[in-house]
């Protein structure tokens, strides 16, 4: 009876243990079960419901915007002469969490090679990679030749690898270095018309989304975004005759030791700025060693009082108000107004007007400018630009200081009259002496070439600038002031003036601005022309002396080059 019992008990223990054990994995098989439906459900949620966040996701790793960069458009001159063109090269690129595992490479001929070439010592090469160990990609050299770009593609070196890329060429060089600036190794323009211009040039970039594997390898190409296509310009520049203004200015800044020269060519009729030239220069397709000062466009840039230049205008009001008539005499004798005394260089007891502006008397025109009302002798300066902006559209361009006195003293207008007080840009007085030379037509002016000229403005009555041109003729003529800068068998009309330089602190000091502005040829007035020699340090330093021969060298190559016959050459030694 026990043994049966014990039995018994033995086999309800055995099957409880095997009802505990099915739930025991009952419970797990539901576990894995829910697990699993759970897993399921959020793979479902994730690549079915909410797919949108794990595909962004994945772009953000594997897929990239490219900028496709337009060929920046080529400058021409107005006869299709290229200033700036781009150029193909290569960028030599290295890959370093591939190059960084490469044993011997101090040994292998074919890595030194590649420092030859690059002109970079190999431990350099090698530094700038292990300072980069864990990237895809650096630059070891831009803008190479496509010659050494190619040696570098045989040498077949692991982790190196070339991407084409573009640079400016500049064919001209100094000639018009200033004036067409360049790029900087992105292609961006950062000096003269290529930094005013630059969105021009360069249109709107596309773009284009790629997809690349774990290696950086472009995998798929999945969408473009268009782009707008860069433009050319057209510049009005003449290159034929800005070869001539630079060699002539830069023989003239040599000759007389002086700091720098600046010399701007214009058409009258149209507006357009046909030479536009600064001395020194640089050469922009190798700014190494280039001084940073000579960048600079001094045309636009720089600033000075335009001393006896501005004396036409002061005689052309005076005709105008009828206060002087074109055969006066005025008493030229030095006098004082306020202790300060007012002469010229030369003696002249009593001068002609025609005199005065011939032997560029101070005296003669401060007495004019006295019997000018102040507001009318500040607004005739104003009609003829000056204080003004050229509107140009260079950038970095001086708009000129004007006075903005409430009330002027006697030795206020005086020395107003020749010169001092105010400050001009070439451009400026370029633009005045066009004004002139136009019948006192006032014309926007260019540095586009011009297909349908401006009729422009009205700015002074022609019969009285036509007056004043016949006797800015005389200037140049035996007993003038300017009489080098005549050309032979040619009517020109110029004024020349010296004045002083100020320093820092604003204090005129012994150093000299030489400059001739002018128009020719009279007869049928087509340029305006001014030279500026900054601080001649030789023997001479007059405008008469040292700028204007350069107007009578420039002038004559030009009416050769342009093929303009000569005009009657009228001689009056009134």
């Amino acid at each position: 009876m026990y043994k049966k019992d014990k039995i018994i008990f033995f086999k309800e223990k055995k099957i409880k243990k095997n009802t505990y054990l099915n739930w025991r994995l009952f419970i797990l098989y539901l576990f894995i079960f829910l697990s699993f439906l759970m897993l399921t459900m959020r793979i479902i949620f994730v690549q079915v419901i909410n797919s949108d966040k794990l595909i962004r996701e994945g772009d953000l790793r594997i897929s990239r915007t490219q900028s496709l960069l337009n060929t920046r458009g080529i400058i021409h001159d107005r006869t299709g002469y290229p200033l700036a063109v781009t150029i193909s090269v290569n960028a030599i690129c290295a890959d370093p969490s591939e190059i960084i595992n490469i044993n011997n490479i101090y040994q292998n001929p074919r890595w030194q090679a590649l420092s030859n070439i690059l002109s970079i010592p190999l431990n350099i090469i090698l530094s700038h990679i292990n300072n980069h160990k864990t990237s895809k990609f650096i630059y070891l050299a831009r803008q190479v030749t496509p010659e050494i770009g190619d040696y570098i593609k045989k040498l077949n070196l692991p982790g190196i690898f070339l991407l084409e890329e573009s640079k400016r060429y500049y064919p001209s060089g100094k000639i018009a270095a200033q004036l067409i600036g360049f790029t900087n190794i992105d292609g961006i323009g950062i000096e003269g018309i290529e930094k005013s211009f630059n969105t021009i040039l360069t249109g709107k970039p596309g773009k284009r989304k790629i997809r690349k594997d774990n290696k950086g390898h472009i995998i798929e190409n999945i969408s473009l975004i268009k782009k707008d296509i860069s433009n050319n310009l057209t510049l009005s520049i003449d290159k034929k005759l800005q070869t001539i203004v630079y060699h002539q200015l830069h023989k003239a800044v040599e000759k007389h030791h002086a700091n720098s020269g600046t010399a701007i060519l214009m058409n009258i009729n149209t507006g357009e700025v046909l030479a536009m030239a600064n001395f020194p220069s640089y050469n922009p397709n190798n700014m190494k060693n280039t001084i940073k000062k000579n960048i600079r466009n001094r045309a636009i840039a720089d600033m000075f009082e335009p001393g006896s230049t501005v004396k036409p205008i002061v005689v052309l009001e005076a005709l105008r108000l009828g206060i002087i008539q074109e055969n006066s005499i005025i008493q030229t004798k030095p006098f004082f107004i306020h202790k300060h005394q007012i002469k010229d260089i030369s003696y002249h007891e009593k001068l002609s007007i025609t005199g005065i502006l011939k032997k560029s008397s101070n005296v003669g025109i401060s007495k004019i400018a006295l019997s000018i009302p102040t507001t009318q002798l500040i607004n005739s300066y104003m009609n003829f630009g000056l204080g003004k902006p050229t509107q140009l559209g260079l950038i970095g361009e001086k708009n000129g200081l004007f006075p903005k006195k409430k009330k002027w003293s006697d030795l206020d207008k005086a020395t107003f009259s020749f010169g001092y007080g105010l400050m001009v840009t070439p451009l400026q007085l370029t633009r005045l002496y066009a004004t002139i030379g136009s019948g006192g037509i006032y014309r926007p002016i260019s540095i586009l070439k011009v297909n349908t000229p401006v009729p422009g403005i009205r700015v002074f009555p022609e019969k009285y600038v036509n007056t004043v041109i016949n006797m800015l003729e005389r200037v140049s003529q035996p007993g003038g002031v300017g009489i080098q800068a005549a050309v032979k068998g040619y009517r020109v009309a110029i004024k020349t003036g010296t004045a002083k330089k100020i320093d820092k602190h604003g204090h005129y000091i012994k150093k000299y601005i030489a400059y001739t502005a002018g128009i020719a040829p009279v007869s049928c007035p087509i340029f305006s022309l001014v030279i500026i020699i900054d601080n001649p340090t030789g023997k001479k330093y007059y405008g008469g002396a040292v700028s204007a021969p350069v107007f009578s060298k420039i002038m004559t190559l030009i009416f050769k080059k342009m093929h303009i016959k000569p005009d009657n050459l009228l001689i009056n030694n009134t």
